[in-house]
């Protein structure tokens, strides 16, 4: 039976490598990169103040946050194959315009009505525009360039998560001419045209054989995660109610109807949307095996850490931000490195780094556990960096394993199903952890929620240790 021609190795591999990618051209990537995490993760810290300029309720502004993780989950894969049908280059550069357009329309949205309308269309950009970063990385650079250029991804996906709280903090501190939330999105205008500009340094490629647009693998993909999210993010909003049941009960089977439709369709030698032979790719499965786990833990940290340092510690938007500093430092100090180490130890830097990430959960909880409302910030910034250092020793060289096997010719496919494992585990352990939490701080205080919940990513840090010791190595 004839192999998918996307799996196929490029007809002339040296040539796509050959083509190299600039110093700017990286950063251009790397910025869009940056600019869709971050915008994920500033809108908490402004959600207050969106809240009482536009009037509306919590169920209103949970949208504006889910709607943007939404679109942006969903999207990533038919990214990933648009851009090697049509040009990774090219489809970075549309979901640059529609990112930055759409930013603007959020930060001048007259309602909350008309800015969760842009929010979707804003994650649906980011959609388009993020799958082709790693891609690109994938299909211009090998060896030890392509182990730098991951770390810095990995480096740009730590801060960017981190100085989302920050930047947003700092903005709504400064509160620019009175504009409040505003800036939080219209900031991204003038870096979006600067890169838009910039792009044509970012070196054009696609897959050799276009694959075509395997519409039913798109639609029930996108139903499974939907159904998935909506619950996550609506489920508490709305006191979890019947229909938010109903709407779970339909993931497990759009994600059937899923397999089915992709497995039915290779068999018949055409190109499905996620190729059950990449998805059987050693390097893929065990590598998606330990980042799901990380990443849902990280997201857990990030949400409830917001929460806890907020409105159990009583810091300010700005300087919640701030004492996270020594985490985003350390996280990228361990990304930069983190090619040498993988050289040196292989897969073992990802076994440490979880369990020293471990380590630090363990610690900041018998810290907060023992000294809360008033713990030792100075310890607190020690503790911080450890987690840090452990996070950015474990994420980069996961993004290599993941994609380490896969062709040139099928480079965005990989991306995009790295990336959509990437944001829903982040999804899904935001709305785990804020959960727990929250349901825990009325019973038992905030001091012994934040407990369970740095015990619960603990746990997640031991099975990414655990899952790590059969990964294959790369170099």
């Amino acid at each position: 039976m004839a192999r998918p021609t996307l799996l196929s190795p490029s007809p002339s591999p040296t040539a796509t490598v050959s083509a190299g990618i600039s110093g700017i051209g990286l950063f251009v990537l790397l910025t869009g990169f940056g600019l869709s995490l971050i915008d994920f993760f500033v809108v908490n810290v402004a959600l207050p103040t969106m809240g009482r300029d536009l009037h509306t309720g919590s169920a209103e502004l949970e949208l504006v946050v889910s709607g943007y993780g939404l679109a942006y989950a969903v999207g990533l894969v038919l990214g990933g194959r648009l851009g090697d049908a049509y040009g990774r280059r090219r489809l970075f550069s549309c979901g640059m315009v529609a990112f930055t357009v759409t930013s603007a329309a959020c930060g001048l949205a007259p309602s909350i009505g008309v800015l969760i309308g842009a929010r979707l269309a804003q994650g649906l950009a980011a959609s388009l525009m993020v799958p082709q970063v790693l891609a690109t990385i994938q299909a211009t650079t090998e060896g030890v360039r392509r182990a730098r250029a991951i770390s810095l991804y990995g480096a740009t996906a730590g801060v960017s998560m981190v100085a989302g709280q920050l930047v947003g903090g700092a903005l709504l501190a400064i509160n620019i001419a009175g504009t409040g939330w505003r800036p939080v999105f219209l900031v991204n205008v003038p870096i979006g045209v600067a890169a838009l500009f910039a792009a044509r340094r970012v070196p054009p490629t696609k897959a050799v054989t276009a694959p075509g647009i395997d519409r039913r693998g798109t639609l029930f993909l996108a139903l499974a995660q939907a159904c998935l999210l909506v619950f996550l993010s609506e489920g508490e909003a709305e006191g979890w109610p019947a229909w938010v049941w109903v709407v779970l009960a339909g993931a497990p089977l759009f994600a059937w109807r899923l397999l089915v439709t992709e497995a039915r369709v290779e068999r018949q030698g055409r190109l499905p949307l996620l190729p059950p032979a990449i998805l059987g790719l050693r390097s893929m499965r065990r590598g998606l095996g330990a980042a799901f786990p990380f990443f849902a833990g990280f997201g857990s940290f990030m949400f409830v850490y917001a929460l806890a340092v907020q409105e159990g510690l009583g810091l300010g938007p700005l300087a919640a931000g701030g004492v996270a500093v020594p985490l985003a430092a350390s996280f990228f100090v361990a990304s930069l490195i983190m090619p040498r180490a993988v050289a040196r130890y292989g897969r073992r830097v990802v076994t440490f780094g979880a369990l020293s990430q471990g380590v630090g959960l363990s610690a900041l909880a018998v810290l907060l556990g023992s000294q809360w409302p008033h713990p030792n910030l100075a310890v607190a910034a020690v503790i911080l960096a450890v987690i840090g250092f452990g996070q950015g020793l474990v994420a980069p060289p996961l993004f290599r394993v993941v994609l380490s096997e896969v062709p040139a010719e099928a480079a965005g496919t990989g991306s995009g199903v790295l990336v959509t494992t990437q944001q829903t585990a982040l999804a899904l352990g935001a709305a785990l952890g804020g959960t727990l939490f929250l349901s825990l701080t009325s019973s038992v205080g905030f001091a012994w929620a934040c407990v369970a919940v740095l015990g619960a990513q603990t746990v997640a840090a031991a099975v990414v240790a655990v899952v790590s010791l059969g990964l294959p190595d790369v170099v």
